[in-house]
């Protein structure tokens, strides 16, 4: 019976996983995994014999132990893969930051040259 919620389970998440992608509430990029997530899922529920032919080909006595260590290591990648994508963005608003301030400056410069005054967005309502 529990081979069987399992796969259940499996196949509802894919589903609820492709529904989120399809109305843009989930990008694909980061569905790709949930989908790999969902179909171990179902695999294991509807095929458990699987799980247990790969423990034995790859020397692990209790096929649990496996199903733990590669769950802990995909969590450890997935970790990985969104701080590089943390690290990317960070260095983007840095980068935007500093081009806002080159142009903040480049307007007050011309607006010197032509003796305006700052306008409606200047310096002091652009930093709110």
């Amino acid at each position: 019976m529990i081979p069987l919620i399992t796969g259940i389970l499996g196949v509802i998440t894919a589903a609820t996983i492709l529904v989120l992608i399809r109305r843009d509430h989930l990008h694909a990029r980061y569905g790709l995994w949930w989908m790999g997530a969902a179909f171990a899922f179902a695999l294991l529920g509807i095929f458990p014999w699987v799980f247990d032919e790969l423990a034995v080909y790859l020397g692990v006595a209790y096929a649990p132990v496996l199903a733990l260590m590669l769950a802990i290591i995909l969590l450890v990648l997935k970790i990985l893969v969104m701080d590089l994508e943390r690290s990317r963005n960070q260095v983007k608003i840095n980068r935007l930051v500093q081009r806002i301030g080159l142009l903040e400056n480049d307007l007050r410069a011309l607006q010197k040259m032509r003796g305006n005054e700052p306008g409606p967005y200047g310096r002091d309502e652009l930093q709110d």
